[in-house]
């Protein structure tokens, strides 16, 4: 059997946190729950990073799989992801172009040094 082999795309979302959940924020991602990131694993995101600057989230991580909808869906429906979003959600605010009901905006690459 020839599998297909897996293509890495790297993606940068952002998002705001708000200021008066900022230490919350902090607080939950110092220890991120371990069936959430073997959930994350699970779909084939590796090399996932969240920085902060200010109020603003950027989120880093690359996708390694071959079907990039499915994988999404199945964080989205993981009841333990779930639960860590009800804490995580009320923590940010959406910014200019985030994707409807996600909050967070997909940023465009413009630049790879390989």
């Amino acid at each position: 059997m020839n599998a297909q082999p897996m293509t890495m795309v790297r993606h940068s979302q952002i998002i705001n946190v708000r200021p008066e959940m900022r230490d919350e924020y902090l607080r939950l991602h110092a220890d991120v729950w371990p069936d959430v990131l073997a959930r994350l694993s699970a779909s084939r995101v590796q090399n996932y990073s969240i920085f902060i600057h200010g109020d603003l989230l950027i989120a880093y991580f690359e996708y390694a799989g071959d079907d990039y909808e499915a994988d999404m869906a199945a964080i989205a429906a993981d009841p333990v992801t779930q639960e860590w979003w009800k804490l995580t959600d009320p923590c940010q605010r959406s910014v200019d172009g985030a994707e409807e009901g996600s909050g967070w905006a997909d940023a465009r690459e413009i630049f790879h040094l390989d």
